[in-house]
């Protein structure tokens, strides 16, 4: 108990300590406050955290403490244009930073950095579209990256024989084995039928896919790149076309000739069903989304209520509130491990559910279909 106790107070000394030379980086870096300048650092506002801003998606990728490392800006606007960074953009005198096309007095050559990071041709002319790498996409790529390394490898290794004439070797071979076989038996093969194998290597790609964007919001300057509508809505979107590129000629006819209902009743079923075509990948984006992002939100609420109290109270009243405030975050840690299983598994099941559906041949015999009430006494 002492030595948890112990470890507990370091980790939350270490986390204060950490928080005030970020805070204070904040304040130099933007109100362009030399460090000397600052005689005492209690006196800088703790309580303003911006918990929002550090989930969003940006144009850069920080490690605190460290460096910011700026991401390339891919414009097309009359002609495709590719700059290092948004600030070699602004400096090209073709495209600004929206801020300083609305405030232009405030722009300084060669001082002046990006604001709102949103670029605009100099008159203020929208940019067609904007393909700039963002820290999300990176880590969307890198999630894709390592499903190809770790089982292309994997493929390897069956292809040799190993795992498939012989027993798998190694704890990390025996522990995809057995989340690969649960997942096409358990998930896949009950909800498709049949046609299994043909969807099998998206739903298990889905499945790692998620998991690593999951996991990496756990590490260290990581980002969770699920915790972002766009990366959940195109995962979403890919499900819906394939549910709906494969769907059968029953599946469509249960959609706009429902067979057993009056043919008046179709002007509302239709629309209704319409619309359901929509809200199954919509439920899918909006879970997994909505899922990710609370619990990030809450990891970062937590630790921020450790600067909070420093704020209000002082250093040492936020210190010793930390002993309160860092085990209950080492706690939903543990909970968002569970959970960056969970959902993903949740949305490899909803969309082989949802693609099992699409697929499902239903017979039709009036005669067989007619439902006999049981006969009641009174």
């Amino acid at each position: 108990m002492t030595k948890t106790l112990r470890t507990v107070l370091l980790l939350s000394l270490f986390l204060l300590m950490a928080g005030k030379q970020a805070v204070a980086a904040e304040v130099n870096t933007y109100n362009g406050i030399q460090e000397e300048q600052i005689e005492d650092i209690d006196a800088i506002d703790y309580g303003d955290i911006d918990v929002i801003g550090m989930l969003g998606d940006r144009y850069y990728i920080e490690f605190e403490g460290l460096f910011r490392f700026y991401l390339p800006r891919i414009l097309i606007s009359e002609g495709l244009h590719i700059f290092s960074s948004t600030q070699s953009a602004m400096e090209s005198e073709i495209f600004m930073d929206e801020y300083f096309v609305e405030n232009p007095g405030e722009y300084i050559q060669g001082e002046s950095g990006p604001v709102t990071y949103r670029m605009v041709r100099m008159d203020g002319t929208p940019v067609f579209l904007d393909m700039s790498l963002s820290k999300h996409v990176l880590w969307f790529w890198l999630a894709g990256f390592l499903t190809l390394l770790i089982f292309g490898r994997l493929a390897g290794k069956y292809n040799a024989g190993i795992g498939r004439d012989t027993a798998p070797r190694g704890s990390g071979m025996n522990f995809a084995e057995v989340l690969i076989i649960y997942l096409r038996d358990e998930v896949v093969k009950p909800n498709i039928g049949a046609n299994y194998k043909k969807f099998t290597p998206y739903l298990l790609s889905c499945f790692f896919m998620i998991l690593f964007m999951n996991l990496f919001g756990l590490a260290p300057w990581g980002q969770t790149p699920t915790a972002d509508i766009s990366v959940t809505a195109a995962l979403a979107i890919t499900t819906f076309l394939i549910v709906n590129f494969n769907g059968t000629k029953d599946y469509w006819r249960h959609i706009f000739a429902m067979p057993g209902i009056p043919k008046f009743m179709l002007i509302v079923m239709i629309p209704v069903e319409i619309l359901g075509l929509f809200t199954k990948p919509f439920a899918l984006a909006i879970r997994l989304f909505a899922n990710m992002l609370s619990g990030k939100m809450l990891i970062l609420s937590m630790l921020g209520m450790i600067f909070l109290f420093a704020g209000l109270y002082g250093a040492s009243l936020g210190l010793f509130s930390a002993v309160l405030w860092v085990p209950f975050t080492l706690f939903i840690y543990a909970l968002k491990v569970f959970a960056a299983f969970l959902q993903a598994y949740i949305f490899t099941m909803f969309s082989a559910l949802f693609i099992g559906m699409a697929m499902e041949e239903h017979g039709h015999h009036d005669e067989e279909n007619i439902m006999v009430l049981p006969a009641t006494s009174h």
